[in-house]
């Protein structure tokens, strides 16, 4: 009989050859992937297998080569930053969902990610997102970047707060649901209990950060949630929501690969430092640290 998609304590204990209480030990560290539902345990799985595989030992060497990808979160500092430094690294910005999945299954080299969750008011936290059995999974900083309202420049509708995009008539650009601010976006929904059924999305979801403020200053849309950059680069008008992290996560032995390298070298320059303040809503005084190594 097939195994379910999502173990329970006792399965996921059965199918480790574990005792349950070792199981519960491991949850509690936060070593080993899991999900809460109503204050139940469940275990994906595929990510179980994963983290098996991760720790296999004396193989380290097998496996087919990681392609120099970047994936994940569109970001334009980092963009610019990857074409200026002949980081070599072909970018595939799909949103930061999309870049873990990648990052998991071996098809990306980095992923780009700035997924709030809102229980443990983190950013980035690698059991949320089930990269807690990558033993070799670091997160490195990247930027602390300014979230918040995007509007057409002349703000004709006179939108002021968050609660605003629930006026009748007025249409929300979106991103799709992977996305990072996808995230924080239902979250601050939540906060302000505002029912997604009363409010007019646009029709097709913005793929990138730049997207989404080229439909609010094409007219497509009324108001959005995105950086502060997106905002200047298209000449709308910006309130702040939050401030956000954006770190790249990788795996430990691409830190040291010279794509990356030379992507950080790049980024302590002068020129580097100029263009983040051209752009706006960049605090880099953390770019390059290690907030995660497992």
């Amino acid at each position: 009989m097939p195994l379910p998609t999502y173990l329970t304590t006792a399965e996921v204990a059965e199918y480790l050859r574990l005792k349950e209480r070792k199981v519960y030990d491991l949850v509690s560290q936060g070593v080993i992937p899991c999900v809460r539902v109503t204050g139940k345990l469940l275990f994906p799985r595929q990510r179980i297998d994963l983290w098996l595989m991760n720790h296999l030992e004396g193989d380290d060497a097998v496996g087919s080569p990681i392609p120099p990808v970047l994936a994940g979160s569109q970001d334009p500092l980092l963009e610019w930053a990857v074409k200026e430094s002949s980081a070599e690294l072909a970018l595939l910005c799909q949103g930061s969902g999309d870049g873990v999945q990648r990052l998991i299954d071996g098809r990306a080299m980095l992923a780009g990610m700035h997924i709030w969750h809102a229980e443990s008011q983190r950013y980035n936290d690698p059991a949320t997102l089930g990269l807690s059995g990558m033993r070799d999974l670091v997160l490195i900083r990247w930027a602390k970047r300014q979230q918040g309202l995007l509007l057409a420049s002349d703000n004709p509708h006179r939108l002021a707060r968050l609660e605003d995009i629930a006026r009748p008539g007025i249409r929300v650009a979106h991103r799709q649901p992977d996305a990072g601010v996808s995230h924080l976006l239902q979250s601050l929904l939540a906060r302000y209990r505002i029912d997604t059924s009363h409010l007019t999305w646009a029709p097709h979801p913005s793929l990138s950060e730049d997207d989404l403020a080229l439909a609010i200053r094409q007219g497509e849309a009324d108001i959005g949630v995105g950086i502060e950059a997106a905002a200047r680069r298209q000449g709308l008008a910006f309130i702040p929501l939050q401030q956000e992290h954006f770190d790249l996560a990788m795996r430990r032995r691409h830190y040291f690969e010279p794509a990356l390298q030379r992507l950080l070298a790049f980024a302590g320059s002068e020129r580097f430092v100029q263009r983040a303040e051209a752009l706006g809503g960049y605090d880099i005084s953390e770019l390059g640290q290690v907030v995660y190594n497992a």
